[in-house]
């Protein structure tokens, strides 16, 4: 754990300690009790969010949508879009300073322009008090000054083994393998069962993350605390000899998974094991088909296993809400964001969306979706227990850059194909972050 997260963990936890001696959020200061804005004359508002996995999720959040112009007369315009399309669309917004109001993307895309959107450090406050504190992860990547917010998390799609019970069983693993060296060997006798795993290896911008995981659970780090380009490591080439043995192991075709891709296989029975958000799950269990709804019982989930670290090196699909500066609803917007983060809108959310987003606020982990199924409890501690993608630097326009770059995962497809070999593809990966990375 990075300083900056040790001493946020360390904050956040005292201020946990104490809402739990005080027994009620009820005792908290009238000031972290209510807080609104109010909305400009005539106000209308757009929003631009990622498109759904779980139907539960959009059902929730524009039952929520509705809620609010019904209380305050303000329409309000959704648009949903695929999360490789979000990315540029808000680029563009910000750069020609029109578009949505408010933009619902991902990882660190509010670091590419922290300068077009609206300072909402009140509401952040306000929030974070009122429910307990933010997870550090959060301020990580939306407080990247240490001082003014520039985004209100909405929390993270938890990057977890998926896998099928009777699969790893059939091949002699009775529970999923702790460490790497017991994935491999797992892997590996899958794959011989003629019953795979199979992990996205093209530019997919949640399921893609597992690469992280691979090069921080063997030591390598992109940067360093100071910013500087290490990903050229011996680390980092330990970790890609890994991933060339893992990737043999692959069924055919994952360097060019996008996000759906290894959910149809999972759900076509093509593969035993991948790393997902909770949605796999959440679509067996609803489906119509009967083949497919069989296999929810034999679903489960685990966490990634742990390296030669030690220690666990989560990476997971965050998710923020930025304000566009441009807009000419400021307080029309930051009421609609304080509307949908209360506990009356954001419980619902959280419980229609079946487990698939983990909170970004400490008092959201009480909500009863995280126990009501034990296969749901792995996905609640994703924000709690997660790394930056920037990870171990400070997160800006530079590790915004080189997330949106898929460095990394590209890194980890040409090693694990061949394409390259580890020392070849990881130069090549620190040639393409250091211009990013400028000194």
């Amino acid at each position: 754990m990075s300083d900056f997260n040790r001493r946020k963990f360390l904050e956040n936890s005292a201020g946990m300690t104490a809402l739990a001696g005080a027994g009620s959020m009820l005792s908290l200061p009238a000031s972290a009790q209510s807080l609104s804005f109010k909305p400009e004359k005539d106000a209308k508002l757009r929003v631009l969010r990622w498109s759904r996995f779980v139907q539960g999720d959009i059902d929730a959040y524009m039952a929520n949508v509705k809620k609010f112009t019904e209380k305050t007369g303000i329409p309000v315009r959704v648009d949903n879009e695929g999360w490789e399309d979000v990315r540029p669309k808000a680029a563009v917004a910000a750069n020609t300073g029109a578009g949505p109001d408010i933009i619902l993307s991902t990882n660190d895309d509010a670091n590419l322009y922290p300068e077009k959107l609206l300072d909402v450090t009140d509401l952040a406050e306000y929030l974070g008090k009122k429910y307990g504190g933010w997870y550090p992860a959060c301020e990580a990547y939306l407080r990247p000054d240490g001082k003014k917010w520039i985004g209100i998390a909405l929390g993270a799609s938890g990057s977890y083994m998926v896998y099928r019970t009777s699969h790893l069983k059939a091949a002699g693993f009775d529970s999923f393998p702790k460490d790497t060296a017991g994935f491999l060997a797992m892997c590996k006798a899958l794959q011989a069962k003629g019953t795979p795993a199979g992990l996205a290896l093209g530019n997919a911008t949640g399921d893609g993350l597992w690469t992280n995981w691979l090069i921080w659970s063997h030591g390598g780090q992109l940067v360093d605390k100071n910013n500087k380009v290490i990903i050229d490591s011996p680390e980092t080439i330990k970790a890609l000899e890994y991933a060339k043995e893992l990737y043999a192991t692959f069924i055919p075709g994952t360097l060019s998974w996008l996000d759906p891709n290894n959910n149809k296989a999972f759900l076509d029975s093509q593969i035993s094991v991948t790393n997902n958000g909770i949605s796999i799950y959440y679509a067996a269990k609803n489906s119509t088909d009967p083949k497919v709804k069989e296999l929810a019982a034999d679903i489960n989930h685990a966490s990634f296993p742990i390296g030669p670290v030690g220690t666990a090196t989560e990476s997971h699909l965050f998710f923020n809400q930025m304000i566009m500066k441009y807009t000419k609803y400021p307080n029309a917007a930051k009421e609609f964001l304080r509307f949908m983060m209360e506990k009356e809108q954001f419980d619902p959310w959280l419980t229609g969306a079946g487990g698939y987003i983990a909170q970004p606020l400490r008092a959201y982990e009480s909500t009863g979706i995280w126990t009501v199924d034990p296969k749901h409890t792995p996905y609640r501690d994703g924000v709690k227990s997660m790394r930056p993608a920037g990870y171990a630097g400070k997160l800006g326009y530079a590790s915004a850059g080189a997330a949106a770059d898929f460095i990394v995962t590209n890194m980890v497809a040409e090693a694990a194909s061949g394409s390259k070999t580890p020392k070849e593809a990881a130069e090549r990966a620190q040639k393409r972050a250091e211009r990013y990375y400028k000194v």
